[in-house]
């Protein structure tokens, strides 16, 4: 499906589902956020589940968080069709 990523903003890229409480951590019927590949894999890479669960559930709170709202910035430049390189945390 392709939509705005609720993220970046950016427009007509794929999408994926993104449980803001994952899965695991009883965000089955929790509510959801549509993101490109790109912001899905960034959260992932640098947070893990519990952290999502607990302290950032919200697109509000990612949005928010320091280390997301650097990559943000850069994302929203980028045109659609560019692959992006995910760096994984050093922390997480």
């Amino acid at each position: 499906m392709k939509g705005t990523c609720e993220l970046c903003d950016r427009d007509e890229i794929e999408l994926t589902t993104h449980h803001l409480t994952p899965r695991e951590l009883g965000g089955s019927h929790l509510p959801i956020a549509y993101l490109c590949k790109s912001c899905h894999k960034q959260i992932h890479a640098l947070y893990s589940n519990r952290e999502l669960a607990f302290r950032l559930n919200t697109l509000l709170l990612l949005k928010d968080d320091e280390a997301l709202k650097k990559y943000l910035k850069w994302i929203k430049k980028q045109p659609v069709t560019r692959a992006v390189k995910i760096r994984k945390s050093k922390t997480k």
